[in-house]
Formats: C-alpha cells, sequence, structure tokens
C-alpha cells in the first residue's frame, strides 16, 4: 500500500464532485507530512479508515511517532479530537463517561467521557486491563455508548485511533480477539529508514516541536462535509463478483492454512472488500481491482488470524501465512 497518484485536474484548473473530495483527502497526507517523516502507508490506512468508517490499531517500538501521527490526522481535519493514556488503574467510566450528582438539582445527570468525540486517541490500550479494554467494544461497533440503561449515540463521524508496543509485554494485557477484530486495520509502524532519520533529526535541529503542531503550520484541510462526499463516493465504487469472490477464496484459504488455528471470519471478508473499494476510489477509479485486493489484505487481516503454537514456535506471522495465500489463491481476469 503506497501513496495514490495525484489527483487529476481538468483543463480549467479546478477540480469538482468526487475529484474534489478526493483531493481534500489527499491534502491530509501533505499536512501530515509536516510532522511525521516516511510513515506513507500508516497516513494512508488512517485516510482508508476514515472513508470506511472504520477503527485503527497502530503498532510499533517506542519512538517511531504512533502517538503524533495520529496527532498530525487530527490537527489536519476539521474535527473534535480527544486522547486517552491508558493505564492500569484506568476504570470504564473514565472513558465511557458517568452519572454524576448534581446537588442543586438533587438530581443525576451524565457526563460525557473522552469516547464522545470524532477521533478518539486511545494511547497504550494494551497496558490496561480487560475491563476497561472492553468498555470500547460497544463504541466501535455500535457507536454508541450505555449507561444506567440508557444508549446514547457518539457523534459521526467517530474514529478510534489505539496504539500498542511489540515489546514489553510484562504488565500488559493483549487485545482478545473479539476486540482486534473490531479495528478495520492493524498498522505495523516500523523504523524509519537512514535518509527518514536523517531528515527528523534535520527538522528537529531547525526547530521542529512535535508538542507544538501549529507551529509546524498544520492545518485543518479537510472536515466532516468533505468525508462525507468521499464516503458516498466510496460507496458508488463498483465491485464485481469475480472481486467478490477473489476476497472470498483469500479469506477462506486462511482457514485452511496448516500454520493457523483460527482464520479470517466473514467479517473479515467484508472489511477487505470495504478497504478495497476504499483504496480503489483513491487511486482514481470507480471499480476494485485485484490490486487493490492485494494493497490491503495484509493491513485488513493480520490482526485476525490465531497462529497455532507450533507455527508461533518456528517463527511464522501473520504475515507470512496471507502473502502465502495471495500467491497461491488464483487472481480473476
Amino acid at each position: 500500500m503506497s501513496a495514490p497518484p495525484p489527483v487529476p485536474v481538468g483543463t480549467t484548473g479546478t477540480v469538482s464532485g468526487d475529484d474534489a473530495a478526493r483531493a481534500s483527502l489527499e491534502a491530509l497526507r501533505s499536512e501530515i507530512a509536516k510532522a511525521v517523516v516516511g510513515q506513507d502507508p500508516a497516513v494512508t490506512g488512517l485516510v482508508v479508515a476514515l472513508l470506511c468508517r472504520g477503527h485503527v490499531l497502530l503498532e510499533g517500538v517506542p519512538g517511531v511517532a504512533k502517538t503524533l501521527l495520529v496527532r498530525a490526522l487530527a490537527a489536519s481535519l476539521a474535527l473534535d479530537t480527544k486522547r486517552v493514556q491508558f493505564t492500569p488503574d484506568l476504570m470504564p467510566s473514565d472513558v465511557t463517561g458517568s452519572l454524576v450528582y448534581d446537588s442543586r438539582t438533587a438530581e443525576f445527570s451524565f457526563q460525557p467521557g473522552p469516547v464522545f468525540t470524532n477521533l478518539l486517541l486511545a494511547d497504550e490500550i494494551n497496558r490496561t486491563p480487560p475491563k476497561t479494554q472492553s468498555s470500547l467494544l460497544e463504541a466501535m461497533e455500535e457507536r454508541q455508548v450505555t449507561v444506567d440503561g440508557t444508549s446514547r449515540p457518539l457523534p459521526d463521524p467517530f474514529l478510534v485511533a489505539a496504539t500498542q508496543n511489540p515489546v514489553e509485554y510484562e504488565g500488559t494485557y493483549p487485545l482478545p480477539e473479539a476486540q482486534l477484530d473490531r479495528f478495520l486495520l492493524k498498522l505495523t509502524v516500523p523504523l524509519p529508514t537512514r535518509e527518514d532519520e536523517i531528515n527528523v533529526l534535520t527538522r528537529h535541529a531547525d526547530g521542529f516541536d512535535p508538542r507544538d503542531l501549529k507551529a509546524a503550520g498544520i492545518r485543518p484541510v479537510a472536515g466532516p462535509a468533505d468525508l462525507e462526499a468521499a464516503r458516498v463516493a466510496v460507496a458508488r465504487t463498483t465491485v464485481s463478483p469475480e472481486i467478490a469472490g477473489y476476497v472470498v477464496d483469500i479469506c477462506r484459504a486462511t482457514r485452511d492454512s496448516p500454520s493457523v488455528s483460527l482464520g479470517v471470519s466473514p467479517r473479515g471478508a467484508t472489511a477487505l472488500l470495504s478497504t478495497a473499494r476504499a483504496w480503489a476510489w483513491l487511486t482514481g477509479r470507480d471499480y476494485a481491482t485485484p490490486d487493490d485486493v492485494k494493497a490491503l489484505a495484509l493491513p485488513t487481516l493480520r490482526h485476525r488470524i490465531q497462529l497455532r503454537p507450533e507455527a508461533q514456535m518456528e517463527g511464522v506471522i501473520p504475515d507470512s501465512v496471507i502473502t502465502a495465500v495471495l500467491a497461491h489463491v488464483p487472481v480473476p481476469r
């Protein structure tokens, strides 16, 4: 999954309709690049998640700009955003909100938690106990929060961008499969290349402060109207029966892999179809191709596969299973 091509501009020098919506989302990449260097696939994944109304799990070692990436995305969007630092003592009500007694009216009133926002940054989500992790399940799946028997809808758009480290497992609580399946994408944030790391140091030497994104020149370049227009356009992207069958064959093949104890579910197949359509639209087409499916297969499916213990001992990882499946499943023509 790489950067989509530039949006074509007509002879009048303007864009309209789908091109205007696509251009507004493409502008996000330029804004985020002012703060984050060399993480184009992760940036694109976040844009795809916005288009699909999905959530994102960002995984990488400490210090590779996972939190900065989400903060830069929030600063580039005219959306409300909140951040929660997940810790072992965090309670579910600290995320969803709770009933608070008002002595002036002698009644209980609901105090919304940080989940009532457009973009929620759940930092180090694997450092909080399962009880608090599960408080996000209803919010992520149903886009509502139920407190004291009353359901309260969340704003639209609503996206959870959670981060976790693949190291320092002591004192952490790995996300269960049921919660992992709620994330549309799992994006790995790798260490930068030597050139990108030199670029990072040069920016810091020139005065860049990751705590002050306004000083870096990041400004909102898209908003809810742009997202809604883009989502409508993505929904019109054509998916042929052959492409739908290709997605199903890929997901079914993961279930038959000898290294896998639990393969991709039908929900995962639906997710892959959605992300492939969004990627097709971002690249300027109104129809999905097998290459779109391949481009989004790894980030969409890697967290939906459970490996057998013996395969894990042999060094097998979900990415290698998916890569093997893509190499063997016949591609429609």
